[in-house]
């Protein structure tokens, strides 16, 4: 046989050879049975939704999931119940080759609390998301804002909770009838008045030069307000 001949031959055998080794892979997946569940939650995250209540959603009924065949599992029906559940922002479920059913969960992050007849949370995204009966999060509370008024207070929540200072000092946002906001600090009794939700990041650079040289006079419990809303201005008002 000559060397064409013997390459040929070579190259049939192992098309040969990958065609019955993929034929009996797929009746061993199709044989398989899912034996475990395991679920993992992605990043390090406050448990707004608990590994029950995610077990719950993957499925209805253990024992019947353990005994079925791979095939009749459709993992992109399991991911889209899973993403459609109001505590999570994505999932990603498969299947493993021990036939272990696997999800990875990445929750939704709030970044401050609304408290209205039914309180709700605003994520990081400016969504509202319900009340976790697993956990309550230590953000700042919003009063006098309803749903429809989520987009207009979000560039503030977010500007909160993305500056290290603002995130440490404070703890409530107030919308007046006029449409301006207030904040709330943890320590000092003074309201910062932000006016319209606008220009926040020279009002913020104007709040932090006035705190610093408020502390270094130690002058900070005389205040009942500080206005941040002229522009290049902090105005004080004093108790």
């Amino acid at each position: 046989m000559n060397k064409k001949g013997y390459t040929y031959l070579k190259f049939s055998g192992l098309v040969i050879l990958i065609i019955i080794l993929f034929a009996f892979t797929s009746k061993r997946n199709k044989q398989r049975k899912i034996n475990k569940v395991s679920i993992e939650f992605v990043e390090e995250q406050d448990p707004y939704v608990n590994e029950m209540t995610v077990n719950k959603l993957l499925i209805q009924n253990q024992e019947r999931v353990t005994n079925v065949g791979k095939e009749i599992l459709v993992l992109n029906t399991v991911e889209k119940g899973l993403d459609a559940h109001k505590m999570i922002e994505h999932s990603d479920v498969y299947l493993t080759v021990n036939g272990e059913l696997k999800a990875q969960i990445k929750q939704r992050s709030p970044i401050a609390r609304v408290n209205a007849v039914t309180s709700f949370y605003v994520d990081v995204t400016g969504s509202t998301m319900p009340l976790s009966n697993s956990y309550s999060a230590h953000v700042p509370l919003v009063h006098n804002v309803s749903e429809r008024e989520v987009p207009e207070v979000f560039p503030l929540l977010k500007k909160i909770q993305d500056d290290e200072f603002l995130k440490k000092h404070v703890v409530g946002v107030f919308r007046t009838f006029k449409g301006h906001y207030e904040l709330e600090l943890r320590v000092y009794s003074f309201r910062v008045v932000i006016g319209k939700v606008e220009n926040l990041e020279n009002k913020v650079r104007n709040f932090k030069a006035f705190y610093q040289k408020a502390l270094k006079d130690q002058s900070l419990d005389k205040y009942k307000k500080v206005s941040l809303q002229f522009s290049n201005q902090v105005v004080c008002t004093i108790k």
